[in-house]
């Protein structure tokens, strides 16, 4: 429950400082951060963990694709233009996404509640992109914000789903080492292609400082370390209902620092994901437990 909070956090500062730094800039000093942070983890285990990557580059490669490249730049792209409110409603619906990922990749089977559950859940993400208007579809006049959004859920879904084929070589930290290293040299060669340097990263980390600071410690290195944990303990799947959280943390924190109020199309959105999730985890265990 504590990387629910420490990522809810995330989406309620990314949106506090849209207007004082670009997404890329956001993205790749967090992640820089944090392989500073865990240099000297790779340097004293740097056989094993190099060892480990070029024995399973593939592998290694599509996690920092999924889970530290592309996850966190799409987040910090739609909250440029939605509100930390909407963008934790959406990303509330990725235990359904983990579901549906897991039964095309894993084989595992959906039940007739889960199917129901995936689509009260798909229909209270188009609620809140469309924000309750479905007028708007054919117009396509919703916030593209919102679409990065749901791109993120997807991408952080199919991470957690193949977690199922992590080696087995490296223990959770040095995984999460190896994958920072990677996702870290995919992020620079993106922030210098887009044209930024060294003298404008030095006042982008100078006067954000403290977002760095808290990116780096908790949505970084302490949640993904317990995220992962908790993959390896109870599975994808039970692990993913724990992101339902997010909006009551984030909807709390969005409220007290960036004065967001929850509107009508957020409630009705949150009850139909919530349900969505009710019908496809937690009744298809109470009925195990009453048939055992």
């Amino acid at each position: 429950m504590s990387c629910v909070l420490f990522w809810s956090g995330n989406f309620v500062i990314a949106r506090f400082i849209h207007d004082d730094i670009s997404p890329i800039e956001l993205v790749f000093f967090r992640w820089f951060g944090t392989l500073v942070a865990l240099s000297p983890l790779l340097f004293i285990h740097r056989k094993k963990i190099f060892t480990s990557i070029k024995n399973h580059f593939l592998i290694m490669m599509t996690f920092s694709l999924l889970g530290i490249s592309g996850y966190n730049s799409f987040v910090y792209l739609g909250l440029q233009t939605t509100t930390a409110t909407n963008a934790l409603l959406i990303n509330s619906s990725m235990p359904i996404m983990i579901i549906f990922l897991a039964a095309i990749i894993l084989k595992q089977k959906i039940s007739f509640m889960q199917m129901i559950g995936i689509g009260l859940s798909t229909l209270g993400v188009i609620f809140l992109v469309l924000q309750g208007d479905f007028t708007q579809i054919g117009s396509m006049s919703f916030n593209v914000g919102d679409i990065w959004i749901i791109i993120a859920g997807l991408s952080w879904a199919l991470y957690s789903v193949l977690m199922k084929f992590k080696p087995k070589d490296l223990h959770a930290l040095e995984f999460l080492t190896a994958v920072v290293f990677l996702g870290s040299i995919v992020l620079l060669g993106i922030y210098l292609f887009s044209g930024y340097g060294f003298s404008s990263g030095v006042a982008v980390v100078s006067n954000n400082y403290w977002v760095i600071i808290y990116m780096v410690i908790f949505p970084s290195i302490l949640s993904y370390i317990f995220w992962h944990k908790g993959i390896h303990e109870i599975g994808a799947d039970k692990t993913g209902q724990f992101t339902h959280l997010m909006p009551i943390f984030g909807s709390i924190l969005a409220f007290v620092f960036l004065n967001e109020t929850l509107e009508l199309f957020h409630f009705m959105g949150m009850v139909l994901i919530g349900f969505g999730i009710y019908l496809s985890l937690f009744l298809k265990k109470k009925t195990i437990k009453k048939i055992q």
